[in-house]
């Protein structure tokens, strides 16, 4: 590994497939960090409403929770607040303009499980048992809403639950009039989801009788146990709930940012795979050279499988070392930019990177998995007719 070949030519050639996997580890380590950032970034939105567990019913749009039940919850260990809530899509009137949207109704314990007052950037939170909402900024732009407008009100119309026909428009809709007190900006499909609203408004809108819910909606404890809660969960509702946590209630986000990573991985790897036919070529170069050595070797008793062990286990330890330098380079330019913020997307917004041990033993995985290979067909060149 460390000594130099007497023709100058081949150590040029081992020198640029040496720095070519050094340039490969680090391209692909720096491109991962990158992307897990991105991937964290675009999560920390939805991560600002979304609960660590949502409970809904299985069958049809609403279930009932009883006392006991409630109380059950409440004694799980790792559960640190439960919220309960009404959800469903209504229609908003303001000043002639007309927006279909979720009415999202939340009991005092919501800002317990959610960290949505983090996003409130004009007004403020509703108060409990009043006609205040809290509405998204894509929402208020559309609308053009002002907060605490008394001469302008906001109007939600939800369909009355019921059978047979209707006779005049009044009989069809539940009405409430609203006061917004607060806009909320989170993210461009967020802030045009959700209008918040005390819990019983939206119990009387949809005419939900006592303890029946929507959701319920869980936050965690540090260390908490999610398949265990879940399980108590299903135990406690006799298996009639669907519960799903972060990932499962973004199943198409999660799914598209996974895509994208194994997309970019994929074409760096193929990068990689270029590189290492240039490696593959350094090695037969190299065994060209020694052949005279080589030919020595097997005169005195080695076999070729020896012979091309030697060269497998040296273009394994060369992919092992340019890997490894390759990753010390890259963490270093990872752990500057996580630190510093030397690269910036806007003026206040440093480029996103995460630092992952996880990312490491990929690019690891895949240098010595490929530089193994092209070892492998590289030393496969030494052969009986060649030796003879």
């Amino acid at each position: 590994m460390r000594s130099s070949s007497k023709n100058n030519a081949i150590n040029i050639i081992n020198r640029i497939a040496s720095l070519g996997i050094i340039v490969g580890a680090l391209c692909l380590f720096v491109v991962l960090s990158v992307f897990s950032g991105l991937i964290d970034f675009s999560l920390s939105f939805s991560n600002t409403i979304d609960p660590d567990l949502k409970v809904t019913a299985t069958l049809g749009k609403s279930f009932v929770i009883a006392p006991e039940q409630e109380q059950k919850i409440k004694d799980i260990e790792g559960v640190a607040a439960f919220s309960k809530v009404i959800e469903e899509r209504v229609l908003f009137v303001f000043n002639n303009k007309e927006e279909v949207t979720y009415l999202k109704g939340v009991d005092s314990l919501f800002t317990n499980v959610s960290t949505i007052k983090n996003g409130i950037y004009q007004g403020e939170w509703f108060e409990n048992n009043t006609v205040q909402v809290v509405v998204g900024r894509g929402i208020a732009d559309k609308l053009s809403i002002g907060l605490l407008d008394v001469n302008n009100v906001l109007e939600v119309y939800v369909p009355k639950p019921g059978k047979g026909a209707i006779e005049t428009p009044d009989n069809a809709f539940n009405k409430s009039i609203l006061v917004p007190s607060g806009v909320y900006a989170i993210s461009e499909d967020l802030d045009s989801k959700y209008v918040f609203a005390d819990f019983a408004i939206a119990q009387r809108l949809l005419e939900f009788k006592p303890g029946q819910v929507s959701a319920i909606e869980i936050k965690f404890k540090p260390d908490a146990d999610e398949e265990k809660i879940t399980e108590k969960l299903q135990s406690i509702f006799k298996n009639k709930i669907t519960v799903k946590n972060r990932a499962q209630l973004n199943d198409a986000l999660y799914k598209m940012l996974r895509t994208e990573n194994l997309a970019i991985y994929l074409i760096f790897t193929l990068v990689i795979i270029l590189i290492l036919f240039a490696f593959a070529g350094a090695i037969i170069m190299m065994i060209l050279d020694k052949k005279a050595n080589l030919k020595t070797l097997y005169n005195l008793g080695a076999e070729p499988s020896d012979l091309r062990r030697i060269f497998l286990l040296q273009g394994t330890l060369l992919c092992v070392k340019g890997g490894l330098i390759g990753l010390a380079i890259g963490s270093l330019i990872v752990l500057v930019q996580q630190h510093f913020q030397l690269v910036m997307i806007t003026e206040s917004l440093a480029y996103p990177v995460v630092f992952s041990l996880m990312n490491i033993i990929i690019v690891l995985g895949t240098i010595i998995t490929l530089g193994f290979l092209a070892s492998l067909i590289a030393s496969s060149r030494i052969s009986q007719k060649m030796l003879e």
